[in-house]
């Protein structure tokens, strides 16, 4: 047996967060929005993707943000969306470079970090 992909990432959110989650999710990081099953939509929450990526968002009454855990997500154009995130008041963090790549962190509303990844040519 082996790991031969990855499925999803879920992330938490605090309760009645979907729209802030749209307008970051969707308008900032470029993500499409899924329709969620139906015996899970009544849960709130939101789903999301871009090509073979997808963003579960699951609501979490004892919500915390995951501060330093992470989702990683390799991206094109990545001084484009921190512009965006930018502009829209999103906290922005940078870390030590790592060969090959651009990174930034960005925050999405509710204060989880996220990992943005650009092969450097």
């Amino acid at each position: 047996m082996s790991l031969i992909g990855v499925d999803h990432v879920q992330l938490a959110i605090p309760a009645g967060g979907e729209e802030k989650a749209r307008r970051f999710y969707v308008d900032v990081l470029g993500l499409t929005e899924l329709p969620k099953p139906r015996g899970l939509a009544a849960r709130g929450g939101a789903w999301f993707t871009s090509g073979t990526v997808q963003v579960h968002l699951g609501v979490d009454p004892d919500f915390r943000p995951a501060t330093k855990a992470h989702a990683a997500f390799r991206v094109a154009g990545l001084r484009a969306i921190q512009e965006r995130a930018r502009q829209r008041g999103y906290r922005i963090g940078e870390d030590e470079p790592l060969p090959g790549f651009a990174r930034i962190f960005v925050y999405d509303p509710f204060g989880n970090r996220i990992e943005l990844m650009q092969k450097l040519d």
